[in-house]
């Protein structure tokens, strides 16, 4: 049976971890809080995503810091995020660093997340109860799709 795992993190309003949890009651599926834990062995693990909040543009140091010092060389990667306004552009960053590890990239998904940075914190946040219950399906859904294109 193939292992998988999902390193993550959520800092603020827990935006991210909804996302995984969500992932994790519909599949067996590590979860790794990048802010708890520096180091794990990931070399047991076929296919390791990554998950984090968008802080200026990029994922958090915890989660690129853990993907640079313990991703295994060759391993199959995803992307999870949540954030104030989706963008492609996102996991850029963390793309250029798993490919520095031969890892084949199998995609992405992000949504928007509750945000109460800066200015939106005076007038009670942007995207308030997201992620909804549509894009948390829509995670398992990327999630479900991704392992069946490993068939």
């Amino acid at each position: 049976m193939k292992k998988n795992a999902i390193v993550y993190a959520s800092t603020h309003h827990g935006n991210t971890k909804k996302l995984v949890e969500e992932i994790a009651d519909c599949y067996d599926v590590a979860l790794i809080d990048a802010e708890q834990v520096r180091h794990v062995d990931l070399s047991e693990y076929d296919i390791i995503g990554f998950a984090s909040g968008i802080d200026f543009g990029k994922f958090y140091p915890s989660v690129e810091r853990f993907l640079q010092e313990n991703l295994p060389k060759g391993k199959k990667v995803f992307f999870l995020y949540t954030c104030a306004k989706v963008n492609k552009g996102f996991t850029k960053t963390m793309q250029v660093e798993a490919l520095k590890k031969d890892a084949v990239l199998l995609g992405e998904y992000g949504c928007r997340g509750y945000n109460t940075y800066g200015p939106w914190k005076l007038i009670g946040g942007m995207n308030k109860n997201h992620p909804d219950r549509k894009e948390l399906e829509g995670a398992v859904r990327f999630y479900r799709t991704l392992l069946e294109n490993q068939k």
